[in-house]
């Protein structure tokens, strides 16, 4: 792919999404904070086949062997159901803004499989934009989630996860840790057809233990878009929660970016059965036909929770 038509895909995904066409007479600070994210994601999404810094990944994978053995005694099943074709995975992901059963289903790839078989995780473009973490994201081989990016990592036939549910999903209330959330967002299914791979269902329990989310925090989100002085921020974060956490080191906090340090909950992850979608390009606009696909992987990874769920051995961190 050129350099040219790298550029030009990447001013469409920044064109594309919601929420980042400036008003006709926008602030400075708001264009320039919007800027700020959508130069950040457009470099990651520049990058983004060229795959994970193996020197970095061979470097930190006795770190993340430890963490995902001791800390939070991983348990990753089902490998025997990925089919040898390219992939999109679909996930539940828990915890706050600190994913870690997303991380570790991640690390846990990379040991299995290393660069025989390179898997793109997806991020929201406000952790690809933070300093400090999304530049790790990006060194790691995270994607945005967009469909330019999820489309050339497949089109390049690499793997790629994605967590519908995004916010809505990881920010939960700690009392819905066992329900499976995607928000009812279908774009993957359509992305799955137009780009001719099966759907992988991934669920997994343990990392909402992780960190207690308390409030979900959408009165917080409604009281934003009341304040004229605050509706850049709301923009900014494109975010339907802000959630209320209680974690360590700071106890209660109102998060958005990265606050708390995981605690050490026991994390399990199952990859389910492949979905296989039809490929004719007319079924993208074949409603029902692409919610039936989307009910199907909600369902399974709902069961696989619930059974996951089961195996704890005690309330909370078992």
């Amino acid at each position: 792919m050129s350099t040219t038509t790298t550029k030009q895909r990447i001013a469409r995904v920044t064109d594309d999404r919601p929420g980042t066409t400036p008003d006709p007479a926008p602030s400075a600070k708001k264009a320039s904070s919007q800027g700020l994210i959508a130069k950040r994601v457009a470099a990651a999404t520049e990058g983004a086949l060229a795959g994970p810094n193996q020197t970095l990944m061979n470097a930190q994978d006795g770190v993340w062997r430890a963490i995902c053995k001791y800390y939070f005694r991983l348990e990753v099943s089902g490998w025997e159901r990925l089919p040898e074709e390219t992939s999109l995975l679909i996930g539940n992901h828990s915890g706050g803004s600190l994913t870690m059963d997303a991380w570790t289903f991640v690390a846990a790839w990379w040991q299995r499989f290393g660069t025989k078989r390179v898997l793109h995780a997806t991020a929201h473009d406000v952790l690809m934009a933070a300093p400090g973490l999304g530049d790790y994201f990006r060194l790691v081989g995270v994607i945005p989630a967009s469909r330019q990016g999820v489309s050339a990592a497949l089109g390049a036939g690499r793997d790629v996860i994605v967590w519908p549910g995004g916010e809505v999903d990881s920010m939960r209330n700690w009392r819905r840790r066992d329900e499976a959330v995607l928000g009812g967002r279908k774009g993957f299914v359509r992305q799955a057809i137009r780009s001719g791979v099966p759907i992988v269902p991934v669920a997994s329990v343990g990392g909402h233990d992780t960190v207690f989310v308390l409030s979900e925090g959408r009165w917080i989100v409604h009281g934003l878009e009341h304040i004229s002085a605050l509706k850049p921020l709301e923009k900014m974060l494109r975010a339907s929660q802000l959630p209320i956490l209680f974690g360590i080191p700071f106890g209660l906090t109102i998060e958005t970016i990265p606050t708390h340090l995981p605690l050490p909950a026991k994390i399990r992850t199952e990859l389910l059965d492949p979905i296989p979608v039809e490929k004719d390009p007319e079924r993208v606009n074949d409603r029902e036909y692409v919610s039936s696909i989307y009910l199907e992987v909600e369902s399974a990874i709902q069961q696989a929770m619930a059974r996951l769920a089961k195996q704890r051995r005690f309330p909370i961190f078992g």
